[in-house]
């Protein structure tokens, strides 16, 4: 276990540890997804958008939890896009990520419907 994300996920309003480790690891999903670590000569070259990280974040989600997605993010308290936000700027806060001068919290700021986008691809239907 991490001590910073630890730290992070004792303060208000209390996103759980798992939540924290998950958009770290969605970075570097999003990153990989979109090729740019392959042509990254610094660090700088590995940038990726609010936006992007938002959809590399549900669709990892949706990779790993399936049609749970939203059931487990919503158990980790991270209910709307301006939730990954927080997250990711904690993140950098600590040090475990980094921005660009250009990036801040506004950019995930109400960007879409967080848990209809985790449930994308899945219908219930009735039986």
């Amino acid at each position: 276990m991490d001590a910073r994300i630890l730290e992070l996920s004792r303060e208000p309003p209390g996103y759980a540890y798992e939540a924290f480790e998950f958009v770290s690891d969605a970075v570097g999903f999003t990153v990989d997804r979109l090729g740019r670590r392959a042509e990254a000569e610094d660090a700088a070259d590995e940038h990726v958008s609010g936006a992007e990280l938002l959809r590399g974040v549900c669709d990892l989600a949706v990779a790993t939890f399936g049609m749970m997605a939203p059931v487990v993010f919503a158990q980790w308290n991270v209910r709307t896009t301006d939730d990954v936000g927080r997250i990711v700027f904690a993140l950098i806060r600590v040090g475990l990520l980094s921005k660009s001068d250009r990036d801040a919290p506004e950019d995930f700021r109400d960007l879409f419907d967080l848990p209809k986008a985790l449930a994308e691809g899945f219908e219930f239907g009735r039986a």
